[in-house]
């Protein structure tokens, strides 16, 4: 199987949170990591040095390619600027549910937000549950 720079570890969830330097973004990586596992029924994995916690995982390849990768169904990184979610499936073409979401900026499978408090959680789980058992395929 071929390699990303970014692949699942074996480092501490709970470690990688408590070493963020915000107390809010500490806050709202708990609240998300209880979010995703119940809406995904999988355990939270750290993946890669950029500390993305993901959960899930799916092997896919590229278009055109031959090398195989793994990479997790949904995730989310706590960032300094933003929170950058992870989702893996187009949700340019969720209108309707973005339209209901608050607060954030998104990319073809990104959203990015400043905090939770700015969008509706039970929104942002029905995109999560839409993508726990997606694979990247657009």
């Amino acid at each position: 199987m071929g390699g990303l720079a970014t692949q699942e570890t074996n480092k501490s969830v709970d470690e990688f949170i408590a070493s963020i330097d915000s107390e809010a973004k500490r806050e709202d990586s708990k609240t998300l990591v209880s979010l995703m596992k119940a809406a995904t029924g999988h355990e939270p994995k750290v993946w890669g040095d950029n500390f993305i916690i993901g959960f899930g995982k799916y092997t896919y390849k590229r278009k055109q390619g031959k090398e195989e990768y793994e990479w997790f169904n949904v995730g989310f990184a706590p960032r300094k600027a933003k929170i950058t979610i992870y989702l893996t499936f187009d949700i340019e073409a969720e209108t309707e549910l973005m339209s209901k979401l608050g607060k954030h900026k998104h990319g073809r499978g990104c959203l990015y937000i400043n905090k939770l408090a700015d969008v509706d959680l039970e929104v942002l789980k029905k995109l999560v549950e839409k993508s726990k058992d997606a694979t990247y395929g657009w």
